[in-house]
């Protein structure tokens, strides 16, 4: 069986157990391209070990690609289809993961502003569904790949809820939102409602002009040109600006800030905090929020405040 054949049989294999992998889709579909898609078997080692390194600088894309081929080539070989695995024995050493970028409130307006870099002639709502976006992304927390694929039916404007589906541990949970970005909603629906509804209600809600699902690459892309247009650069000392899926980081920090300035007991709401963002564990949202100067200024007052609290209960009971 040639390779893309394989894929097929792959892919339809993992839908059947639930899995959805739309990007590994076609990182699986690329490779196929890229080896010519020849018989599985005779994909070589140093075949697949081009493409892992891929076109630019070695990046996490690498070990992404790694961890989908493997399973594919794990597969194959429980199939017959491959008598080996050609895939490499060691990782190269990678460069460390990008830093979380936290985009503040002018730079946040300023990408909301910006989004007009996009108008394009042929899609008359693309300004306004890319300002939705950016919207959701930061209102509500979601992933890319959640905000994009949110259908008519999952948003609910009259209870204020998100219905989020297939994330990216394969489970469905609901998100709220508040009343501003429920009225943004809102407001964009009027216009969507214009446009077609190639799946009735389970149609994509950020659409193209077809009313079709937005694609990750090509959001990611219009992100480039809305970033140079709002003058965000790059950060000192990092080797790439701010992504798009900052905005989601941003938006946790943020709402940490919110509640160490109101008193809130911070540690006690991580695990709704972990809940909303949709992590596996409270861990991974420890890891999430990176200690920014506004966030050690604020734990570091509440910490001076506990301490001369505890101070002065020493004094009284001396």
């Amino acid at each position: 069986m040639n390779t893309s054949d394989v894929i097929k049989v792959y892919l339809a294999a993992r839908r059947a157990q639930g899995v959805q992998i739309r990007s590994g889709d076609r990182a699986l579909r690329q490779f196929a391209r890229e080896t010519g898609d020849r018989p599985l078997h005779d994909v070589t080692p140093q075949a697949v070990a081009t493409f892992l390194r891929g076109h630019g600088a070695l990046s996490a894309a690498w070990t992404t690609k790694f961890r989908l081929l493997t399973g594919l080539y794990r597969f194959a070989l429980a199939r017959g289809y491959v008598a080996a695995s050609p895939m490499p024995e060691f990782k190269p050493k990678l460069p460390p993961p990008q830093t979380p970028y936290v985009y503040s409130h002018d730079e946040l307006q300023r990408l909301l502003d910006a989004t007009a870099a996009v108008r394009s002639a042929f899609s008359r709502l693309q300004v306004m569904t890319y300002r939705t976006l950016l919207l959701v992304l930061y209102g509500a927390g979601l992933r890319i790949s959640e905000a994009i694929g949110l259908t008519v039916a999952d948003v609910n404007l009259t209870q204020r809820v998100l219905t989020v589906r297939n994330t990216k541990f394969y489970k469905t949970r609901l998100v709220p939102i508040g009343p501003q970005l429920a009225a943004t909603l809102a407001t964009y629906y009027d216009q969507r409602s214009t446009l077609p509804l190639p799946k009735g209600q389970n149609s994509a809600f950020l659409c193209s002009r077809s009313g079709c699902r937005l694609t990750y690459q090509y959001v990611v892309t219009l992100f480039q040109r809305v970033r140079s247009a709002a003058g965000i650069v790059c950060p000192s000392g990092e080797p790439r600006p701010p992504r798009l899926h900052d905005l989601r980081h941003t938006a946790a920090v943020h709402r940490v800030l919110s509640w160490y300035r109101s008193g809130k007991d911070v540690q006690q709401l991580l695990p709704h905090l972990a809940t909303y963002l949709g992590h596996a564990c409270i861990a991974s949202t420890q890891r999430y929020l990176q200690m920014t100067p506004e966030l050690l200024q604020e734990a570091s007052c509440r910490f001076a405040a506990y301490a001369q609290h505890e101070a002065a209960q020493e004094v009284d009971h001396a």
